[in-house]
């Protein structure tokens, strides 16, 4: 039997009266790998729950969430655009989700409404849970809503030092006026020429821009790179560059970082490991198979598919 008819006889054999849905809200959101590596994982764990990407626009959010609850959805993902603005649909957010004023995962309540929370952070921390932090600098290149996770994590694993940069200064005011009170140790720099010297200070830098991210409507942004040729330079042999995007594998800028024998790691571990954690707190289970909604992923992805 082809490989196409022997999926599709699965799904049917799966997917039948009593099956639950789970999903990921976004817009856009069908190049979303979230139903690829959670599916696999249903499939393992045995649960009789279907995950599927749930095209949302802006206006019809409110809608949508309702609608979902009403339906006895098991619970949702939330991705870009709507990580602030479905908060104020929740009945209820974690002090987590409080603090980052963004919501990437909904859980059912069993008293009715949702529960706004976020795994982003969680995500963004398991592939550095190896080694110590405590007290070391890190530099965060970007400061929209993908770094403000980002700092969270930093806070959380014990930085001494968290130099955020952005192009923008009223941007980076925001940034640190909204964090201050849980990231003292948090500073901004302007983009500018003594990025070198926060480059070479820097034990950690993370990228959370999209330059480099090859898309299907901008293939040719993958020969970018955030650092130019001084400033990749400046990266010290021995620590580590993590960069958010995963497409390409490895991006312009971890293929520089490796060559200057720095550690590098890329998003992909961040979506795995949020998405596990979410359908941690959906199904009330520890035994989420990681490993296999990590498989999921990359072969997805071995296959010329782009994601977001």
């Amino acid at each position: 039997m082809p490989n196409s008819a022997r999926t599709t006889v699965n799904a049917e054999a799966r997917i039948q009266g009593s099956t639950a849905l789970v999903g990921v809200l976004g817009d856009p959101v069908r190049h979303s790998l979230s139903p690829v590596m959670h599916n696999a994982a249903l499939a393992a764990m045995g649960l009789d729950w279907a995950y599927l990407a749930l095209p949302t626009p802006a206006d019809k959010l409110a809608t949508v969430v309702h609608a979902l609850e009403a339906m006895g959805c098991r619970g949702l993902n939330v991705t870009i655009p709507h990580k602030q603005a479905v908060a104020a649909l929740c009945s209820e957010l974690s002090p987590l989700a409080q603090r980052l004023r963004a919501v990437n995962t909904l859980i059912p309540r069993d008293e009715g409404g949702w529960l706004g929370t976020n795994t982003d952070v969680e995500g963004f921390c398991a592939p550095l849970r190896t080694a110590n932090w405590s007290g070391k600098h890190a530099l965060v290149l970007g400061c929209g809503g993908s770094a403000r996770a980002v700092v969270a994590g930093l806070v959380e694993l014990g930085f001494g030092e968290i130099v955020l940069t952005g192009r923008r200064p009223e941007a980076l005011e925001a940034f640190q006026a909204d964090c201050q009170s849980w990231a003292p140790q948090l500073q901004t720099l302007i983009w500018n020429e003594r990025l070198s010297a926060a480059v070479g200070q820097a034990d950690l830098v993370v990228n959370t821009t999209p330059v480099g991210m090859a898309s299907a409507t901008d293939p040719s942004n993958a020969a970018a790179c955030p650092l130019n040729q001084e400033e990749v330079a400046a990266l010290q042999r021995g620590n580590w560059v993590y960069d958010l995007i995963y497409t390409p594998r490895p991006s312009n800028l971890l293929q520089r970082a490796q060559a200057q024998g720095c550690h590098t790691c890329d998003g992909l571990r961040m979506l795995v490991e949020q998405g596990a954690a979410a359908l941690r707190l959906w199904s009330g289970r520890a035994d989420v198979p990681v490993e296999q909604m990590q498989g999921a992923a990359l072969r997805h992805l071995s296959q010329g598919h782009c994601a977001h």
